[in-house]
């Protein structure tokens, strides 16, 4: 039995060297936060604050309606091909960023890095190499990767900025994007039976596998509400610290996050209580997210806040992709995570639009009360729903 759960390997190599990747994609978004907007006023056409939100925003846009045509492909072509081509145009898009001049040219250069929406294609290629026992452990692998990458870009983004410009951050990431083409090409296997002729009845059975859609508005609420909060969060903050003390907070409440998110999530993988866990990592975010905009804003309930959100999030991160792939058509992965990631994307997208309008019309406690109440939607959600079970393929 103890076999059975434990990661050989080739599969602890696999969900580290792609945790990594997905890693640098979300960094195309989180490594700007502390620093985009200034940068992007002080540019020519940067004086209108609409164009600032598009440029940021569109990153998101764009990866919403290129995942699932990716991740279709990939069920289709190979998933490394896939990969490949979308590093590619990620690194492109940051080198044009790293020279535009205008607000317009860095909405372009941005709408390019979204287009390398390879997000989907990443989470298949780890459950091809995965087995469902470790899938979860695995998909783990990839949340944490969020969670530090995201934390990391608070603590240094206004760092690097100060020493290589926001232009250097973009040649950073497009650099450290190339190097990722390499670590695939080399140290990946190639999944077995990826390839697939997709047949229309089995393209529409993904669409209308009801138990599928309640987690795609999962991972869009969720991180729809994260752009959100971190729309507040920083206005917050500058009135109790230094920016460059930020990483005191984000760095604690990060790790203890990921500490306590280990024990449930060993409970979701090992003793199958996967819609339990679930159920109890989102209504934490709403009494968390509820609590951010009720209490007062002082250092230490900020510290007790955060940890908590950062488990509530971890845990939902590692579970959400892993109950995906373990119920969508084995042959059709790809089509599955490809609308995952779409909800994910244009959670992102729209997060920091609302959360904007908010915060502008409304107050901080307005944003807060919104990110709860979009957790308890999807509670209520999920609540009826059955608990996962592995597809079976009909014979």
């Amino acid at each position: 039995m103890k076999s059975s759960i434990a990661m050989n390997p080739q599969e602890r190599n696999a969900s580290m060297i792609l945790a990594w990747i997905y890693a640098l994609r979300m960094l195309g978004i989180f490594l700007l936060l502390p620093v985009f907007s200034l940068y992007a006023t002080q540019l020519s056409g940067g004086e209108n604050k609409m164009w600032v939100g598009l440029a940021f925003g569109i990153y998101g846009l764009t990866q919403a309606m290129l995942q699932l045509p990716l991740g279709m492909a990939s069920d289709r072509f190979g998933r490394k091909k896939i990969i490949y081509i979308g590093l590619i145009v990620f690194a492109l898009g940051s080198f044009l960023a790293a020279f535009a001049n205008d607000i317009v040219m860095l909405t372009i250069a941005r709408a390019i890095q979204g287009a390398g929406a390879v997000s989907a294609v990443v989470v298949a290629l780890l459950a091809d190499l995965t087995r469902p026992d470790v899938r979860t452990r695995a998909m783990s692998m990839i949340g944490m990767s969020i969670a530090l990458s995201f934390s990391l870009s608070l603590m240094i983004g206004p760092t690097l900025e100060h020493y290589l410009g926001v232009s250097g951050i973009f040649m950073l990431t497009g650099v450290l994007v190339l190097s990722c083409i390499a670590i695939v090409y080399w140290f990946l296997p190639n999944p077995q039976q990826t390839l697939q002729n997709i047949h229309w009845h089995e393209f529409k059975d993904v669409f209308g596998q009801r138990n599928l859609w309640h987690l795609h508005f999962g991972i869009f609420a969720v991180h729809c509400a994260q752009m959100a909060l971190f729309m507040v969060l920083p206005f917050i903050l500058r009135d109790l610290m230094p920016s460059e003390q930020w990483w005191q907070l984000y760095l604690p409440a990060t790790i203890i996050g990921i500490i306590l998110m280990v024990p449930a999530v060993l409970m979701a993988e090992v003793r199958h209580h996967m819609k339990g866990v679930l159920l109890w990592a989102i209504f934490l975010l709403v009494i968390v997210q509820f609590l951010l905009g009720y209490t007062g804003k002082t250092l230490w309930q900020l510290y007790g806040w955060l940890s908590l959100y950062f488990l509530g999030l971890n845990t939902v991160e590692a579970i959400l992709p892993s109950w995906v792939s373990k119920i969508a058509n084995p042959k059709l992965k790809g089509t599955a995570m490809g609308i995952y990631n779409t909800a994910m994307s244009l959670g992102l997208f729209s997060g920091s639009l609302i959360g904007g309008w908010l915060l502008q019309y409304f107050g901080t406690q307005a944003v807060f009360y919104f990110c709860s109440g979009l957790m308890l939607c999807w509670f209520l959600l999920v609540l009826p729903t059955a608990k996962p079970k592995i597809f079976q393929q009909a014979s």
